[in-house]
């Protein structure tokens, strides 16, 4: 004789697993396979899409974008505000959604990479907190802003999803946090999960071993030169370059640049964040110290089997309405340098295979 009063609660229970993981990464299918990356760092847009959505991103042979939320915190203070009705639209889920569905369109892969801005320093490699209590609320609102964009890049399958970038304090204070983090999102994520570091931390950096790939922000200072030459560059790159395939080894995980890029102006490879800012970056520009810059980076590294490529800095959607094309911006767009990359990026992909 059938008993209900078990059957019915068990039945419940087991519909319930079932539209689960329809909605999780375990009802889904992710390539865990690490495609060679020639993507751009895709600007936020204010008020939505007016361009024809990553025509010129498809344009430069380009295979990926990087779309990027952003989180605020008040300088030192613990609380993490975002998707918040007053930030751009391109910062917030709704905007963040529509991009990535227009570059699935366009068959481009997706690194969903979230940001914060701390107030008056801006940079998070700075961030730190007094007290324990301060770390733990930090620590649940940090999370919440994680785990929500994770399920946004499940529930529109986005290929690789980052869980932080440069917090090159916070790495050390907290490393078993992050290492929770990593955990905790690939419970509702299936796809691709890395860190982004610095350039100048990624040795603190404890938990390599819980992503599937090394993301590098590579903004290594090279030359002091104005205008220094490939060759220059390329011997510079030498020590940086023997130092990554170390790690590499050491971890049996490739590398990805989440970030490499270089503005048109003079000693664009050296100490970066030095350069003079300009909100419209005016100024002096120099056109063939950042088509060097990109020369040599390319030449160094996209050969290398443990390089799966990166994200270059930055991409702006309705780009003619942002800046002239004289400025001394990252960005590439209309100037000499994107016939380099457009090069560099047509003819250089790699096979899964690694060899370390």
């Amino acid at each position: 004789m059938i008993n209900y009063k078990i059957l019915v609660p068990l039945l419940v229970v087991l519909l319930s697993m079932l539209a689960y993981m329809q909605f999780t990464s375990s009802g889904r299918e992710y390539s865990k396979e690490i495609d060679f990356i020639n993507g751009v760092s895709y600007v936020a847009p204010s008020r939505g899409l007016t361009e024809v959505p990553f025509e010129s991103v498809v344009n430069l042979h380009a295979n990926w974008v990087a779309a990027m939320p952003f989180a605020f915190i008040d300088g030192n203070t613990p609380n993490v505000r975002y998707n918040h009705e007053r930030q751009w639209w391109g910062e917030r889920a709704e905007g963040i959604a529509k991009t990535i569905e227009h570059a699935k369109s366009n068959k481009l892969k997706v690194m969903l990479k979230p940001h914060v801005w701390v107030k008056g320093q801006g940079w998070t490699g700075d961030y730190k907190l007094a007290s324990e209590q301060e770390w733990e609320t930090w620590e649940k609102d940090y999370t919440d802003y994680i785990l929500t964009y994770a399920r946004i890049a499940d529930s529109l399958q986005v290929e690789a999803f980052c869980v932080g970038l440069e917090f090159k304090n916070v790495v050390i204070e907290r490393p078993e946090f992050f290492k929770g983090l990593i955990s905790e999102v690939r419970k509702v994520y299936g796809g691709l999960v890395t860190y982004a570091a610095n350039w100048d931390n990624y040795q603190n950096v404890s938990f390599w071993k819980s992503v599937d790939f090394i993301g590098i922000n590579a903004y290594f200072p090279l030359s002091q030169e104005a205008t220094p030459s490939v060759a220059t560059l390329e011997t510079a790159w030498d020590v940086e370059k023997g130092n990554l395939r170390k790690l590499s080894k050491k971890y049996r995980k490739p590398i990805v640049f989440t970030e490499f890029g270089y503005r048109s102006m003079d000693k664009a490879a050296g100490n970066q964040w030095e350069l003079e800012h300009h909100r419209k970056y005016t100024g002096q520009s120099n056109m063939k110290a950042q088509e060097n810059a990109y020369q040599a980076l390319f030449k160094t590294f996209w050969e290398e089997s443990w390089i799966r490529g990166g994200f270059l800095w930055k991409w702006y959607p309705n780009h003619d309405d942002k800046l002239n094309a004289d400025n001394s911006d990252y960005t590439p767009q209309k100037k000499p340098v994107e016939n380099i990359i457009r090069k560099w990026y047509k003819i250089h992909e790699h096979p899964a295979h690694i060899d370390y």
